[in-house]
């Protein structure tokens, strides 16, 4: 296997490797584009050519960081707000209707505990999946191999190191499950959303 091909697989690597370098180099080029383009109409291309794929209706406000692009693959109508960091050794996998707070940062990247490894440039990854209709509260770290489900809500601050199962409300750090998300939550913001509507017609 390339080292490449074992960073993609979970397995020990180099992150020195010349094509992993000239991939990083690629990278750099395009984040520097994006995080410099005044004219926000080129921003989605820019990112299209950066990402494994970014949905219909999707946005991502710069200033962005990434470790490679491709393996992150977003769903349609997705936004990130500014400063988030996606460490993308590993795929990161998003569905459709997931808004992002400022400052998150989901990590697929890990190293060894033990010293003597870590210290010969060797590191590993695992994968991060997030399904639809999440909302993710500013300054959350997602750690390396976290599934997230459908309907989610992570609090600001959070620090995710485990599976948060769907239709959920998790904080903290460690981030738990708080609560389910209720019908009486759906009818609440409906009524909400009801009102908003009799307001905008006056």
């Amino acid at each position: 296997m390339t080292e490449k091909e074992r960073m993609l697989a979970g397995k020990l690597y180099k992150a020195s490797d010349p094509e992993l370098e000239a991939d990083h180099l690629r990278k750099w080029e395009l984040i520097r584009l994006i995080n410099a383009e005044p004219d926000r109409q080129k921003l989605p291309g820019l990112f299209r050519e950066l990402l494994g794929a970014l949905g219909e209706d999707s946005w991502i406000e710069p200033p962005f960081h990434c470790d490679y692009g491709p393996h992150i693959h977003i769903g349609k109508h997705f936004y990130a707000n500014c400063d988030c960091i996606f460490l993308d050794v590993c795929d990161i996998t998003i569905g459709d209707d997931v808004f992002i707070a400022p400052r998150v940062c989901i990590f697929t990247a890990t190293h060894p505990i033990d010293a003597g490894v870590r210290n010969a440039e060797l590191e590993f990854g695992r994968p991060v999946k997030i399904g639809s209709s999440v909302w993710i509260g500013g300054n959350t770290v997602v750690n390396p191999g976290v599934t997230i489900g459908d309907d989610v809500v992570i609090g600001s601050g959070s620090v995710v190191t485990k599976d948060i199962p769907s239709h959920v409300i998790a904080a903290g750090n460690p981030c738990r499950v708080l609560r389910p998300i209720r019908e009486d939550d759906r009818l609440y913001w409906e009524a909400q959303a009801a009102q908003y509507g009799r307001d905008r017609q006056g």
